[in-house]
């Protein structure tokens, strides 16, 4: 890899890659789409067993692939539950 290519991961914030909100999480995801280590990113997370984050392009929650990063907080209460 040619040592002046900055990769996308390293210029920008480090939360980024682990946002909560739907757009940062887009953006991440956006980011890594052109990204040349891409695959690569993406099988050394899950070789290591990440369990966070937008790795590769793709996002990670609980160490699993996901579609959709779930949102975060309480869920909601169900109405039959006293």
């Amino acid at each position: 890899m040619n040592t002046a290519m900055r990769l996308p991961c390293q210029e920008r914030p480090d939360d980024l890659w682990f946002a909560d909100a739907p757009d940062e999480v887009a953006l991440a995801q956006a980011l890594c789409r052109g990204c040349p280590v891409r695959r690569a990113c993406l099988e050394d997370a899950l070789d290591r067993g990440e369990r966070w984050g937008v790795w590769g392009g793709e996002i990670i929650h609980d160490g699993v692939i996901v579609a959709v990063k779930p949102r975060v907080g309480r869920p909601r209460k169900d109405s039959t539950a006293a």
